[in-house]
């Protein structure tokens, strides 16, 4: 079975001193440099956040408050702060991550009037990224799923994924989330609908 590994957002504004950090995101880097530079893999790619300046779902855009709940294009959205914005040094991978093994880098959330959270589609689901493609392509059956935040973009990442029909392994000790107690009931749907948790040392070894 050919399997890749998905590197999620792990950008500057996701890690310490970003604006939109994930505590301690900055400690899962090594791990998954060390996944990437397995040979367990027959392919590694990596999803980036890649928002214009006036995206919607900015808290800046609307005069509210981070973190708010508000509507977007008539949808329920969280206002977040500016984060990951085009050609910004916050929106570069983290300087610690390896990227020398990911061959291919898709980028999402650049339609200022939807969200985009997993990288497989938007938060409508109207547009794909062409990762599924790009996968099934390469002959990918089950994919691998780690980065930023847990509970956020990688948790709608590996659902997505699931849902494709790849068989899918969320790398625990790879991620970090925002808030904890979110992330643990995505794990017992995910279990539920058959996605496979466990942790680094179970995949490579170490």
């Amino acid at each position: 079975m050919k399997t890749a590994l998905l590197i999620v957002d792990i950008q500057n504004d996701f890690c310490p001193g970003g604006s939109l950090e994930v505590k301690d995101g900055d400690t899962i880097i090594q791990s998954v440099n060390e996944l990437a530079g397995s040979d367990r893999y027959d392919i590694v790619v990596a999803t980036q956040d890649w928002h214009p300046a006036n995206h919607g779902s900015f808290a800046s855009q609307h005069g509210a408050e981070p973190f708010s709940n508000g509507k977007l294009d008539g949808e329920n959205q969280i206002f977040w702060p500016d984060h990951c914005i085009q050609n910004s040094e916050g929106a570069n991978f983290h300087p610690d991550l390896n990227t020398a093994p990911v061959k291919a880098i898709f980028r999402k959330g650049m339609d200022e009037l939807v969200d985009s959270y997993s990288g497989f589609f938007d938060n409508k689901r109207k547009r794909d990224t062409g990762l599924r493609h790009y996968l099934s392509g390469l002959g990918i059956e089950e994919v691998h799923v780690c980065g930023l935040a847990a509970d956020v973009c990688v948790k709608f990442t590996a659902s997505d994924s699931l849902d494709l029909g790849f068989k899918t392994i969320l790398i625990e000790d790879c991620t970090k989330a925002i808030n904890d107690g979110d992330f643990e009931k995505f794990i017992e749907l995910f279990q539920s609908k058959g996605g496979i948790v466990t942790n680094k040392k179970n995949i490579i070894g170490v």
